[in-house]
């Protein structure tokens, strides 16, 4: 089964090196290279001739040639092999639709049938399926073997625990009437970390903290590059304003520092993008009723796409990259206590904050084993699967490689820090197991790359890495590969299809399996880098970088399928040449040459001229037009329209009248826009019309604002309880002709550049 995403642990901070702690034993890293030093010595060992190592392998060979019967295919007809394929397939399509949302039932089901399949599938796959006829071909046969164990057992762990999965949502709706009734309101702190993000991203934050409903809180603006705009924009919107002479320890550092100068019984904090909604206070508060609560963590959603939906033209089709760890992995983990700290969107209680030292230092996810020492004092640390806050989005795939392999390389390093959530004392073993699997997720970059790779074997060593005939292949493999594919969105409450799952993980492959390999050799060697935001770009940008492995095994793999093409024309010409297996290895070639392409599409970076956040937001307005007359007097013209899309700059209007008279070349007109829902009125200019849709369009810039209406506009645009809505990702058939339309009309032929609103903004 595809591993899931990773522990999610975003945050904004300053870019200096996080130090090992002192004495820290790095025993992964000699486990590490142990492990390596130990398989090519038995493999160079083989290659020799070594005799006792190549009898071992012999004898291993003969098991493979007679395994147990239950490890072999029935002697019947390929119809009959098909049964139990579609028999599972069948119940694991009915569970689903009986049950659209998975139950404690329904889930139990499916997951004793994966289980099953899984566990019959690896009893094939280890006694019956190894080449061993050579050392070559041994050595590439096990290599592809452990690394699918690898991949595996994350998978097998997150069955288990999906066994478990817990819902707060209702408990929040209890809780928060005493907060709303006044009767339980400790103050709160409010930290907003920034290191260089723009002020007008931080102007949204701020105002969108101080627009939260709640009786009693203070703002605070952690500014780690003691900036003067900042300052001044901090005092000109009435927040506290903290910075400190260095950035010792970065985004922890800041944190820990504002802890020192506030008193507020809770702390929540923000990443300097993310902005809440008004009612995220009365939701997670309530929580805190409860002295053994330390910390409630949110979802984090986002107001823009990510760049492989971005660079692949899918806005609104592909669901943002984290999706599958908020509904899925964070439910799961709070079901056994192993709920992740991401970095933004939590509120936390002082005292048992304080009581474990404040935030981490010694590691770049000073979110992540904050949580794990908070839950290693015997604090609850709980999840809220409520979307109560919107932040942005990586805007380059560059940005987006940088934000994920300083998570992979911080997450790591908790093999070599005191917060070590598999030795940390106080935590119970169903936590461990929780995040293990989190930590080997990390791993399943490795085991990829040799999936990538191993089908070569075939055209360019003719090595048959896995010994198996079609009748196997029917009765062990196709049964758990289509009930995986059935549930697997399923499973993660359609969050993301198994074969998009794939395209996200195959883009950044080579840079996380080397940052893996790098951490566990030097987990402390590089710092803290920021992800950039707020980027516009006036052209394709294509990231040569991050290409260049992919285009090297994409033109190994034309090579492998050319040539598998000439031995398939050679056999259907009389030739008695035809390598054993070609077919599992030309199918195998054409899915990843498939899975390349669209990886290497994503790395097209296309243009965004402007930064403005762009929200699929519809009021009712009205549009008073300002006309100059022949007599020099200013006529006022009103028009009803509906916005379509708006920004903090401007909207566009779908107008439910005719006759808007057209705008000359270069010509503006002074407008004023009034949204009587939120009592709200905005100076602007019309810019454009357009009378080619089924309503006319008209796009209105706005003029500069006064405060008071940059409040109400961002408060409309960002602050609406409930409005950051989730979609579902394509089914497996979709998906397979979303990926395979990008494919022959990319986004960079089809000319159409312009950024779509996300549907989550729906309002």
């Amino acid at each position: 089964m595809k591993t899931l995403p990773p522990v999610q642990t975003r945050s904004t901070a300053s870019p200096e090196p996080t130090q090992p702690a002192v004495g820290s034993v790095r025993w992964a890293t000699f486990v590490l290279i142990s492990i390596v030093v130990g398989a090519a010595g038995i493999a160079i060992a083989w290659f020799a001739g070594q005799s006792q190592i190549s009898s071992i392998f012999a004898q291993i060979a003969g098991i493979q040639a007679n395994p147990p019967v239950w490890a072999e295919a029935p002697m019947l007809a390929g119809r009959y092999l098909l049964v139990p394929t579609v028999t599972l397939f069948l119940v694991a399509w009915m569970i689903t639709k009986v049950s659209p949302r998975p139950q404690t039932w329904s889930r139990i089901i499916v997951i004793a049938i994966l289980l099953g399949l899984l566990l019959r599938y690896l009893s094939w796959r280890i006694l019956s399926t190894l080449n061993l006829a050579t050392p070559l071909s041994g050595t590439l046969s096990i290599l592809l073997l452990v690394m699918e164990l690898l991949g595996v057992t994350g998978s097998i762990i997150q069955l288990v625990l999906l066994l478990r999965v817990s819902d707060r949502r209702p408990q929040a709706d209890q809780l928060q009437g005493e907060v709303i009734a006044g009767r339980y309101t400790p103050r709160v702190d409010v930290f907003i970390p920034t290191y260089d993000e723009p002020a007008f991203i931080l102007r949204r934050t701020v105002i969108g903290c101080q627009a939260m409903d709640y009786p009693d809180t203070t703002v605070y603006l952690l500014d780690d590059t003691r900036r003067p705009a900042i300052q001044a924009l901090a005092a000109e919107l009435g927040c506290e304003y903290l910075t400190r002479p260095d950035n010792h320890h970065a985004k922890a550092g800041n944190l820990n520092h504002a802890i020192a100068q506030t008193a507020g019984e809770l702390i929540v904090s923000f990443d300097a993008d993310f902005v809440p909604t008004r009612n995220f206070l009365w939701r997670t508060v309530g929580f805190f009723q409860d002295p053994q609560v330390a910390l409630v963590q949110t979802p984090q959603s986002f107001y823009n796409p990510d760049p492989i939906a971005r660079n692949l033209g899918l806005e609104g089709i592909l669901t943002p990259d984290e999706e599958v760890f908020y509904r899925q992995i964070q439910p799961m983990r709070d079901g056994v206590g192993g709920v992740v700290c991401s970095g933004t969107s939590f509120v936390v209680r002082r005292a048992a904050l304080e009581a474990t030292g404040g935030f981490v230092t010694e590691s770049l996810s000073e979110d992540y084993f904050t949580a794990v020492r908070l839950a290693a004092q015997g604090n609850q640390v709980i999840y809220l699967e409520e979307k109560l806050s919107a932040g942005l989005a990586a805007e380059t795939i560059a940005a987006h490689a940088t934000q994920r392999i300083r998570w992979a390389q911080g997450t790591l390093q908790a093999f070599f820090i005191e917060s070590n959530p598999l030795t940390i004392p106080g935590l119970t073993p169903i936590q461990r197991l929780a995040h293990l699997e989190g930590l080997l997720h990390w791993f399943s970059s490795i085991p990829r790359i040799v999936f990538l790779l191993m089908p070569l074997a075939y055209t360019f060593l003719q090595v048959i890495p896995i010994q198996a005939s079609t009748a196997e292949v029917l009765y062990f493999f196709l049964p758990y590969y289509l009930v995986q594919l059935t549930v697997f969105s399923w499973l993660n409450h359609r969050a993301r299809s198994a074969l998009l799952s794939d395209v996200y993980t195959l883009v950044l492959v080579f840079p996380l399996a080397a940052t893996v390999i790098q951490a566990l050799l030097q987990p402390f060697s590089q710092g803290f880098h920021v992800t950039p935001k707020g980027i516009s770009r006036q052209r394709f940008v294509f990231n040569w970088k991050l290409a260049w492995p992919l285009l090297i095994v994409f033109f190994l793999t034309a090579i492998s399928l050319w040539r598998n093409l000439g031995w398939c024309l050679a056999m259907m010409g009389g030739s008695d040449y035809y390598p054993r297996g070609l077919a599992i290895g030309w199918m195998w070639s054409a899915y990843n040459l498939i899975m390349l392409a669209i990886a290497l599409l994503i790395l097209l970076d296309v243009p965004t001229p402007q930064n403005d956040v762009w929200l699929a937001l519809r009021r009712v307005v009205r549009l008073v037009v300002e006309t100059p007359e022949a007599t020099g007097q200013i006529r006022l013209t009103s028009w009803w329209g509906v916005t379509e899309h708006m920004a903090e700059t401007g909207t566009v209007i779908a107008l439910t009248q005719r006759g808007l008279p057209p705008l000359a070349p270069g010509e503006e007109r002074s407008v004023t826009l009034v949204i009587a829902e939120a009592a709200l009125s905005l100076p602007g200019k019309l810019i454009e019309t357009s009378d080619q849709e089924d309503f006319p369009l008209a796009m209105v810039a706005f003029e500069p604002l006064t405060m008071t209406q940059q409040r109400q506009l961002i408060e409309m645009l960002f602050c609406r309880p409930g409005q950051w809505k989730r979609w579902n990702s394509p089914g497996e058939l979709r998906s397979l002709w979303i990926l395979l339309r990008v494919l022959f009309q990319p986004r960079f032929l089809t000319g159409n550049l312009r950024i779509k609103p996300l549907p989550t903004t729906q309002g």
